[in-house]
């Protein structure tokens, strides 16, 4: 029998966070500009439809995502091409991201890391969002 407490979410997301250097939207815009990071957006096809793309941002949705980014993976996406690769994850509003981002770390991707406000951060923040 396990004597381990139950964790709640709240808890796992602070503990998750405090091994992530989540980045803001505006940190994210511009190493993305510079092309020094790989954008991910894991939102579902609905949400994607209802508020936009961020351009250039890789669509992986969550349940294909360690699939999709593992360098070593046979169904890796063509950009997985490193475990330094620098990606940050976003969802909708920066909470399944954190737990996405942990997870890449766990595959080796030492780089993962995710959007603090998800989509809607970079959204009000005025940064560019296309039609899907």
């Amino acid at each position: 029998m396990s004597t381990h407490r139950p964790v709640g979410i709240d808890e796992l997301l602070k503990q998750v966070r405090e091994g992530l250097d989540r980045v803001e939207a505006k940190e994210a815009y511009e190493a993305a500009q510079a092309g020094e990071v790989l954008l991910v957006d894991t939102r579902y096809a609905a949400l994607r439809e209802r508020d936009g793309l961020i351009p250039g941002a890789l669509v992986v949705e969550r349940n294909e995502l360690e699939w999709r980014l593992d360098p070593q993976g046979s169904h890796r996406s063509p950009e997985a091409t490193s475990h330094d690769l620098r990606v940050v994850v976003f969802c909708n509003e920066g909470y399944a991201s954190s737990l996405a981002a942990a997870s890449l770390r766990q595959l080796g991707l030492r780089g993962a890391t995710d959007l603090v406000g998800g989509f809607q951060a970079w959204k009000a923040a005025g940064f560019p969002v296309t039609a899907a």
